[in-house]
């Protein structure tokens, strides 16, 4: 067990020797969340874009639930919560978003996976995004994307002439899994968007280096946020007040230097340039010979001629063991009597699966997929090609924060993170 009150205490004395590095401008912000979700690090990342505001120009907060329950009504109610709070921190800072205007711009974007293709329909979500971004401005959106990519991939569809003036900051990692057909529709069809893919960095904000899906245990809540406030009362509801906010990095990157050079050091990590987004296509299930990197599309096709099938209809289920339970993941009919899925491992690991259909050529197929521990990993002639603007965690082994790549590009900061936090808790619990 890690016991951060003392070190909390150290960097409570040492602050004046570190600052945030100033950005140029306030940045220009929308947030695509699924909030409400299965994850509930979303409400504490939320609590903490709450309580810092005033640093942004926030213009969207949009519910785009890829898995889960995820709605609008739940930033709403962070929203409510937030207002509650408010006064105690206009006491110590100016500038914060009235809960009216915060409540103006939270949108429903899709709920659930879209089929093979990588979209659907317009929604109140992606249209917002698309009428943000044709804003008149001198400086990109920026859309922080803290879980699937679906509201983003059909603002793209619907007004492509828009990657021109939006920046995409993404925790991928398990939202790339649930979110594998949005993601292959635009690095397919919008290679040269300006792209941060934080796959695994972000873990190095929360996790034991030797398990990414862990949460550190500290007294966090009892020193710092406690129950004054009524966000400090909401938190314990989320890992029993511990500390995760996975997504919050994405914040962090922008309060923290020139969010326009990926390759800083920043408090939401530093990535490097990649040129190509791996993909393995198959025309049979798996075996324990095929690797593919972690975080990295598998895509499994089979041709069964003369087949009455309706195009991005489901017929067939990938069901992979997770835990106690089992994960069930659709495959489509794609045309030309094909059949596909794609499957996106969310970490290096050996993952068995069989496949279901009332279509007799693929029902009780079965595989392996082995993910390995470094991504993009080697090339295929499969593979996506990027243009000059995609970033990703970086590879250098010595920045791997045990099993987590790139993740000491933000472990390093974690106690000042923390430490900078607490005194705005501190605000909350006058």
């Amino acid at each position: 067990m890690r016991i951060y009150f003392y070190l909390l205490c150290f960097f409570s004395c040492s602050l004046a020797v570190y600052a945030q590095k100033p950005t140029p401008e306030k940045p220009r912000i929308l947030i695509s969340t699924d909030i409400g979700g299965t994850d509930p690090d979303d409400n504490q990342s939320m609590a903490h874009l709450l309580m810092y505001n005033e640093k942004f120009q926030i213009e969207g907060l949009v519910s785009s639930p890829s898995y889960g329950n995820g709605s609008k009504q739940e930033i709403i109610r962070m929203i409510d919560l937030y207002e509650k709070d408010l006064p105690k921190l206009q006491k110590h800072q100016t500038g914060f978003a009235t809960p009216e205007y915060l409540r103006s711009i939270s949108k429903q974007g899709y709920r659930g996976n879209v089929s093979y293709i990588g979209y659907s329909k317009a929604t109140e979500g992606s249209d917002w995004i698309v009428k943000c971004a044709k804003k008149k401005s001198s400086q990109p959106l920026w859309i922080l994307v803290w879980g699937g990519l679906e509201d983003l991939a059909q603002a793209l569809h619907d007004a492509p002439e828009i990657q021109n003036k939006i920046k995409v900051y993404w925790i991928g990692g398990p939202n790339k899994k649930w979110s594998a057909n949005s993601y292959a529709y635009i690095v397919a069809n919008f290679p040269k968007l300006w792209f941060i893919e934080n796959n695994s960095s972000y873990y190095g904000l929360f996790s034991h280096s030797d398990e990414p899906d862990s949460v550190v245990i500290s007294n966090y809540y009892t020193q710092h946020i406690r129950d004054k406030s009524a966000l400090g009362k909401d938190f314990i509801n989320y890992y029993k007040g511990e500390v995760k906010m996975g997504d919050t990095p994405s914040l962090l990157y922008m309060m923290d230097g020139d969010p326009n050079d990926p390759t800083r050091e920043s408090w939401g990590g530093s990535f490097e340039k990649f040129n190509y987004s791996p993909r393995t296509v198959l025309d049979r299930t798996t075996t324990i010979q095929d690797t593919v990197a972690y975080c990295s599309i598998m895509e499994l096709r089979f041709k069964i001629p003369k087949t009455d099938a309706k195009k991005e209809s489901i017929y067939f289920w990938m069901e992979v063991p997770y835990g106690k339970n089992i994960q069930k993941w659709p495959g489509y009919y794609i045309g030309n009597d094909v059949y596909a899925i794609r499957y996106i491992p969310k970490k290096a690991e050996v993952l068995n699966y069989k496949l279901t259909s009332d279509l007799s050529e693929i029902n009780g197929k079965e595989g392996t997929i082995v993910a390995t521990n470094l991504w993009p990993g080697k090339k295929s002639q499969t593979d996506y090609k990027l243009g000059n603007n995609w970033f990703t965690d970086k590879q250098d082994k010595d920045l791997y924060f045990g099993k987590i790549q790139g993740g000491k590009t933000v472990s390093k900061w974690k106690e000042e993170i923390l430490v900078d936090w607490a005194k705005r808790w501190n605000w909350l619990n006058e």
